[in-house]
């Protein structure tokens, strides 16, 4: 070989070097992704997360690695992830906290314009369960009640400004009744007064908390807050079927990114999510805690979000609810 093919073969080696090289690194995934779900570890919401990793990471060949950023009823981990990187390596569990919260508080990021929607996940099963002491076994009968002791009947929820107070307020404005508001800092001792009476009414943002009193005879459900009746109380009517259709109040999870996510990437993980959350074991086990599974086009989730957000700014406005 002489002196010009040599330099000619080297020549050509390293422009296929220098071609090969940045399209590698341009495959994506090529480490791990870290999904931040901005609840703590243990409850309904961290399920949906890790669902969602599980699905994701069986999907892309990579492993998608949870991170609880907990606080702020889920807005400092929405701050965490409109602040990172968009480089397809983080990403979060969205809730409907992103349509409730600007409206509540002040909060360091945008719901539109500081996110890339991915894809809807699941929405929990709202409802309003009763002490069996309570004179009222349904919706009409619970607001006929209350219409004749204003102010009189307290009603728990997780607290103030949370989903279930929201529909609390909602329904109070639908149905023209005044109920007497007692937050707690969760669903346990929520629970617990309602069991001994303190409380005679509970709004519930999932039933799961409270089927297994319900089943045992403890407490009674009054009427489901979703559009669709529950496979766990088939006998349980909706808000709408008593008459009170804007009465909808599921909270919702979804999956997003920071601002600017590559397309690729948003591509591959709503098409994984799509698929895999449709899966029987996976559908299955949010039935069990009365999830339902109802994934979306980025598009789509967009324009939910966006609704969610026009409807609740309605309701908090209407309702003069303000956080400390």
């Amino acid at each position: 070989m002489n002196a010009f093919v040599r330099t000619v073969a080297a020549g050509t080696l390293l422009l296929t070097l220098g071609f090969n090289g940045p399209v590698s690194a341009q495959v994506w995934p090529s480490k791990p992704i870290k999904l931040i779900v901005p609840f703590p570890a243990g409850g309904p919401t961290d399920l949906v997360g890790r669902a969602a990793a599980t699905v994701l990471g069986d999907a892309l060949g990579q492993p998608v690695l949870v991170e609880n950023r907990p606080g702020g009823n889920g807005t400092v981990g929405l701050d965490v992830l409109a602040k990172t990187a968009p480089d397809g390596y983080t990403i979060g569990l969205t809730a409907i906290t992103l349509s409730t919260a600007p409206h509540l508080t002040k909060v360091n990021w945008d719901p539109f314009r500081d996110f890339t929607p991915i894809t809807n996940l699941v929405s929990m099963t709202p409802l309003i369960v009763a002490n069996p002491a309570l004179p009222a076994n349904t919706l009409a009968e619970l607001v006929s009640y209350a219409k004749a002791n204003p102010g009189k009947i307290a009603f728990g929820t997780p607290g103030v400004a949370t989903v279930p107070h929201l529909a609390a307020e909602m329904l109070q404005g639908a149905a023209g009744i005044k109920l007497n508001h007692v937050p707690y800092k969760g669903a346990a001792q929520q629970i617990q007064d309602l069991l001994a009476g303190a409380t005679l009414v509970d709004f519930q943002s999932s039933l799961v908390v409270a089927l297994p009193m319900i089943r045992a005879g403890k407490l009674k459900p009054i009427a489901v807050l979703t559009g669709q009746r529950s496979p766990l109380l088939p006998d349980v009517p909706t808000a709408a079927e008593s008459g009170y259709m804007q009465v909808n109040a599921a909270p919702w999870f979804g999956l997003g990114g920071p601002a600017g996510l590559p397309a690729d990437a948003v591509k591959r993980m709503n098409e994984a999510l799509v698929k895999g959350m449709k899966a029987k074991d996976v559908v299955d086990r949010f039935n069990a805690i009365g999830a339902i599974v109802h994934t979306s086009s980025p598009e789509e989730f967009a324009a939910y979000i966006r609704s969610e957000h026009a409807r609740w700014g309605e309701v908090i406005r209407g309702a003069g609810i303000k956080t400390e």
